[in-house]
């Protein structure tokens, strides 16, 4: 790649490597894009996982200002059916998490990564650094290639 003034251009680890052509360099940065969105995916399983939870825990207070009201039906059937109550069948949030974690995810990542290995090197964000190169000023502050 070319250089500019302060001495930028692609860095070796994001360069391609010797006969990558650029349909398999997409196909990685589309393959590191959807990894990225199965990231942000967990991101927001976790936070279902942690709302469910609260939630939960804020039900022992319903259940007791019910009671202190009087109202012990409607206390009993959000204590014996919700509080506590599975949110898939036989599942906590926790357990989703850790099929999600154990599975899906764990495979997802493996076969990126395996797909760099195999096809770049190892190198990871090669579009993505291509596509700096493309879009950045050259010689102008804040859009230097490296740090």
């Amino acid at each position: 790649m070319a250089r500019d003034q302060q001495g930028g251009g692609v860095d070796e680890k994001h360069s391609k490597v010797a006969g990558l052509d650029d349909k398999t360099v997409e196909a990685l940065g589309e393959l590191s894009k959807a990894l990225e969105t199965i990231h942000r995916v967990r991101g927001h399983l976790y936070s279902a996982h942690q709302l469910v939870g609260g939630a939960d825990l804020t039900l022992d207070r319903v259940v007791r200002l019910l009671r202190e009201s009087g109202h012990e039906e409607v206390a009993d059937r959000v204590e014996y059916e919700l509080l506590g109550r599975n949110v898939l069948p036989g599942r906590w949030t926790f357990q989703i998490m850790e099929e999600f974690d154990d599975g899906y995810y764990a495979a997802f990542q493996e076969i990126e990564r395996d797909a760099r290995e195999k096809l770049a090197g190892g190198r990871r964000h090669i579009f993505e650094a291509e596509m700096k190169e493309r879009r950045r000023t050259h010689g102008m502050p804040g859009h230097e290639a490296t740090p």
